[in-house]
């Protein structure tokens, strides 16, 4: 008996020691393995298109470059619209500060208020600091940032994207010569669940964040809003980032609309209407696209999201979520970790189904 407990307190303490040894890897070689996982992400998202080019005879070296190419114009137009809204943002933005100080005379006027507790409030709230400091630009600034450092170590995701296409032509190959019939079977379809779900996230996800930009776009500008080009794209890049995103831009853009209006129902009701569509897009459009897919439950994703978010930032936000759905899928796969997915995961009724 004691041996037995004293075998169970070093597997813990074996544990506990390889958790933090994992965690120190990640955040000390945050250089090389972030970029890793972005590349890995557009790995799955662009495989099924490397393996169709391949199927229609064009050799693997023109379907990498092929591939590259895509993901160059893609990652080019991010940037060109992330770095045009930061400029325009940052130039035009400074005009708020003179409305801010009438706002907070009005407000001060309006209560009634002596000069001591003026002076008081205006001290506990720190309002004028925050926006005539540029803290609030500063704060837009560096979510954009965040977005464009996951295309800034650009040459490095290249790299890895390359040998991961040029790794995936051999693998069935070298798995038949490594792994019984059973064992690769097993492999293989853990491996096709991890790009499948990976794509269909990706994909789906960028499609819906695509639309609900464009209608968040149209119907700020229909009412005049200010900067509804940089809110718009703003919408679309916090969406990637679970549970407080959406609400982080929402909150951004219902403070400058209160500094522009004259009246307090206009911004109010806009963002009611903010609200509305994103919570139709979230619990209406986003369940019948996406589904069950990646299926983790509430508290996993925010956890995850603090752990990656701490680790890596604002990329690491962006990219909790589908590394999260491939650890779970991993773990689902082997016996040992298979309770560990279980409780990460959020629909019962799949598991028990598998």
């Amino acid at each position: 008996m004691k041996e037995h407990n004293s075998l169970k307190f070093l597997n813990i303490t074996a544990a506990i020691f390889l958790l933090g040894f994992i965690f120190f890897i990640l955040k000390e070689l945050q250089s090389l393995l972030l970029p890793f996982f972005i590349s890995l992400i557009v790995f799955f998202v662009f495989l099924p298109i490397y393996n169709f080019l391949l199927k229609k005879k064009i050799p693997s070296a023109i379907a990498i470059i092929l591939i590259l190419i895509l993901v160059l114009i893609i990652s080019n137009t991010a940037s060109v619209f992330i770095l045009a809204s930061v400029n325009s943002f940052t130039a035009e933005f400074p005009k708020y500060e003179l409305k801010l100080a009438s706002k907070v005379e009005e407000l001060t006027s309006s209560l009634k208020l002596s000069p001591e507790q003026i002076e008081n409030l205006s001290k506990n709230l720190d309002i004028k600091t925050m926006f005539m400091e540029g803290k609030l630009t500063s704060a837009i600034s560096s979510i954009f940032s965040g977005i464009t450092g996951i295309l800034g170590n650009y040459i490095l995701i290249v790299f890895y994207l390359i040998f991961l296409l040029t790794e995936s032509d051999s693998i069935k190959e070298r798995m038949k010569l490594a792994f019984t019939v059973e064992k690769r079977e097993k492999m293989s379809n853990t491996i096709s669940d991890i790009i499948n779900n990976v794509k269909d996230y990706i994909s789906g996800k960028t499609l819906l964040s695509f639309i609900q930009s464009i209608v968040i776009g149209i119907f700020l500008w229909a009412f005049g809003v200010d900067f509804y080009f940089v809110w718009a794209i703003l919408f679309f890049f916090t969406d990637f980032i679970p549970n407080i995103g959406s609400l982080v831009a929402t909150i951004l853009v219902a403070i400058t609309m209160f500094l522009q209006f004259d009246n307090i129902i206009t911004p109010v009701l806009l963002t009611i209407v903010l609200i509305v569509i994103q919570n139709l897009k979230g619990n209406v459009l986003e369940p019948k696209i996406l589904g069950s897919k990646l299926d983790l439950s509430p508290l996993m994703l925010l956890m995850s999201l603090v752990f990656w978010g701490y680790l890596w930032g604002i990329p690491g936000m962006i990219l909790s979520v589908p590394i999260m759905s491939i650890i779970k899928i991993i773990f689902m796969n082997f016996p040992a970790t298979r309770p560990i997915a279980i409780m990460m995961s959020y629909n019962l009724t799949s598991i028990k189904d598998k």
